[in-house]
This record gives C-alpha cells, sequence and structure tokens, in this order.
C-alpha cells in the first residue's frame, strides 16, 4: 500500500516554484530556438519572451533563499543553454537586445520604452490574474506604465483617447484608495480587460 507523503505549505509552495521554474526554462529554451529558425514572429517572440522574463523574475525570487540556478539545473538535469543566456545573462529578448545595439541614442531609448511597456502590461494583467489588487501593488506598476508610454512619440489618436485616458482614470482612481484596499471583483475583471485590449492595440499600433 503506497502511503501518501505530506508536505507543509512552505515545501508545496517550493515545490510549486520549482516546477515553474523548470517550466520556464523548457519553454525559453524552445522559443529561442523556434526565433533563430524563423518559426515566429518578431513581434510574437518580443511578446512571449518578455513574459517569460517576467515570470523567471518571479518564480526565481519564490524559490528557496540561496537557491542557485545552475545548482538547480543540474540537479533536474536541464540543458538550456539559451534560455540561461536569455534569462541570467540579458535579461531582454534579442529583438530589443540587437535592436538597442544597433540603432541611435533615440531609437535605443524608443526600443527601450516599447520593452518597458509590454513589461509592465504583463506584469500588471498577471497581478490581476493571481488576485493581488491591492492599490500599493497595482498603483506603482499602472504609473510606470503610463510614464512608458509618455514616452513614445507619434501613438494613433485613437490610442491616446480611448485605451491611454481609460488608463489614466483607473490611476485616479487607485489614487483615492487606502494602500490596504482592493479592487472588487467587478473592477478587476475590467481593468484586466482594458490592459489587455491597450495591449493589443499599442502593439498593433508599432506594425504601422
Amino acid at each position: 500500500m503506497d502511503t501518501a507523503i505530506k508536505l507543509s505549505q512552505r515545501e508545496a509552495e517550493s515545490l510549486d516554484s520549482s516546477a515553474d521554474l523548470f517550466s520556464i526554462l523548457l519553454t525559453t529554451e524552445a522559443l529561442e530556438k523556434a526565433y533563430i529558425r524563423d518559426a515566429v514572429s518578431a513581434a510574437d517572440y518580443t511578446t512571449h519572451c518578455t513574459r517569460l522574463i517576467a515570470q523567471f523574475k518571479t518564480a526565481r525570487d519564490l524559490l528557496p533563499p540561496g537557491t542557485n540556478i545552475d545548482v538547480f539545473m543540474r540537479e533536474y538535469k536541464l540543458s538550456c543553454p539559451a534560455a540561461t543566456k536569455r534569462l541570467i545573462e540579458i535579461g531582454v529578448p534579442a529583438t530589443v537586445e540587437h535592436a538597442v545595439a544597433e540603432t541611435g541614442a533615440h531609437g535605443r531609448a524608443h526600443v527601450k520604452a516599447v520593452a518597458d511597456i509590454t513589461t509592465c502590461f504583463i506584469t500588471l494583467m498577471d497581478c490581476i490574474k493571481l488576485n493581488m489588487t491591492a492599490m500599493d501593488q497595482l498603483h506603482p506598476l499602472l504609473s510606470d506604465l503610463i510614464q512608458f508610454l509618455n514616452k513614445i512619440q507619434g501613438l494613433p489618436k485613437e490610442f491616446e483617447e480611448m485605451h491611454k485616458d481609460r488608463l489614466k482614470k483607473w490611476l485616479i482612481t487607485m489614487h483615492k484608495m487606502k494602500a490596504s484596499d482592493g479592487l472588487t471583483e467587478e473592477q478587476s475583471r475590467q481593468l484586466l480587460f482594458e490592459l489587455d485590449s491597450a495591449n493589443q492595440a499599442f502593439h498593433a499600433s508599432l506594425a504601422h
């Protein structure tokens, strides 16, 4: 008869974080290889890679203190050189890395702003999906997002008047809340919808 092993909450959370990190490393390795082989577009690669980088940072922070990623990979017999370079050594998608190296000062600033905006969108949406909806959790991220959007010149008028203005209204709403106050379920769903719509519209505008 098999004996069930009971894990403490901390042990269970550590195991979940290890599983998440394992998955992120493998997915990033596959994505990097797909990008090299032109099996994924630059736009899709940038979006997915930015999300994976943000998720990697979160998963790494949830591991037990002192955890070494190289030791973790050896322990689980992982060979992910491309993922290691992208997630640990570089920290930005290859599209951003190469654009920064090849463009002038204005181009580098634009590329960095786009990367920062993508990261903010993804982090905000992930926070809401994880029910991290307190004012002091969302307000700084939303404030950063709007500041980064302000650095992008030539955004379509429709984006400025619709999506950006909606985000500003959310920032005002949160500013009036106490730090410990959280969004209602209805507010969370609406904000998530508007963030997703704005994110899609933003990346669509970059293609024109």
